[in-house]
């Protein structure tokens, strides 16, 4: 297999950068056309083969989305257990009608407790320097699973 294309594995090394600071670099191997990473950046690895490098810029939109005031949202400090701590940064899972949602406490005034359910990256243009490491066709399992499996993969 030599180019990314739907079913292939594909492992990158890349660099983030988000408003203009490297936010990470690291190496990710994901199985292509599934939806294991950003639609933008997924879309413009299509095609490519190994030893390519190429700087991606992915817009908030086909990132994490833009930011949504609506769900900044205020608590009481009594919507909480009693015995829950509950400090700025830490983070909470709620069950939403879209599915499971992380909010993160942003401020606690008082009693009234103020949380994010945004994405930290919502709202972020992202940059990407990948360079394309391998590329190899996906076992069936994979397949069915729809992640990758082994060295770098999900399940070790």
């Amino acid at each position: 297999m030599s180019t990314i294309s739907k079913n292939s594995v594909a492992k990158v090394n890349y660099k983030l950068t988000v408003d203009g600071s490297e936010v990470e670099a690291s190496n990710l191997t994901y199985l292509h056309g599934h939806q294991n990473i950003i639609e933008g950046l997924e879309k413009e690895l299509a095609g490519l083969k190994v030893g390519d490098k190429k700087t991606v810029h992915v817009k908030s939109a086909d990132a994490y989305g833009d930011f949504q005031e609506d769900l900044i949202q205020k608590f009481s400090r009594s919507d909480f257990p009693p015995d829950q701590e509950v400090k700025v940064g830490m983070q909470f899972q709620t069950n939403t009608p879209q599915g499971v949602a992380v909010f993160e406490v942003k401020e606690i005034t008082g009693e009234e407790v103020t949380m994010d359910g945004n994405h930290p990256m919502a709202g972020k243009d992202l940059s990407f320097e990948i360079e394309i490491l391998e590329i190899r066709e996906a076992t069936k399992e994979e397949l069915a699973h729809g992640h990758v499996h082994g060295p770098d993969g999900h399940h070790h």
